[in-house]
């Protein structure tokens, strides 16, 4: 129940800006890095017992601009192909396994507003939840939702009166997630973003 209430109140907050905000609508793609996760279960813990390729993380955000603040919700989306993992023995190569993880934000952006420039560095921080799978052929050994969080760095581009050319930073982490053999794993890893905001 708290996790079906948590979605409207991330985004509620964005009715109660001031009326002179100004609201715009984003998207954006890029290259993602998943950090190898790290595993814990009753016999102990133990690093590294799975390895990730690079994935392509997309994401949608609807926001206001008030002076050098913003605030958005966000829903991202990204999928990662697994490498390798611990099977209890060693390392194996792993065949038709996948992790996606579908991330829910509310992220507050403080712009650096440089003066007479169409550039604006900015600094960004988001909590939310996110909902994590890994599937295995047909079989799926994780489907946990679990809290989120994330931070982050970049420089807005104007590129016309209306829109911003966004290049940034994100470093995403989740709470550990749990499979269905009751092993806990970290989920956390770097997004390197391009995107567009258009401001109404």
């Amino acid at each position: 129940m708290k996790k079906r209430l948590l979605l409207p109140l991330l985004f509620a907050g964005l009715w109660a800006t001031p009326a002179c905000a100004t609201p715009y609508v984003g998207v954006s793609a890029g290259l993602g890095l998943l950090n190898n996760s790290d595993g814990k279960d009753a016999n102990g813990s133990q690093k590294d017992v799975v390895e990730y390729n690079t994935g392509v993380p997309f994401g949608i955000a609807v926001g206001v601009k008030s002076d050098c603040y913003r605030l958005e919700g966000a829903v991202g989306y990204q999928s990662h192909s697994v490498d390798r993992a611990w099977d209890g023995r060693a390392m194996v190569a792993a065949t038709n396994t996948d992790v996606s993880i579908w991330s829910f934000m509310a992220n507050g952006y403080y712009d650096i507003c440089m003066k007479d420039s169409g550039v604006s560095p900015y600094l960004t921080a988001g909590l939310g939840f996110a909902s994590v799978k890994a599937k295995d052929h047909s079989d799926t050994f994780v489907d946990d939702s679990v809290f989120a969080w994330q931070v982050g760095a970049g420089v807005g581009l104007k590129a016309s009166e209306n829109v911003v050319v966004d290049l940034g930073y994100r470093y995403f982490r989740t709470s550990d997630v749990t499979t269905n053999d009751h092993t806990d794993l970290s989920i956390a890893g770097s997004n390197i973003l391009a995107g567009i905001r258009y401001s109404f």
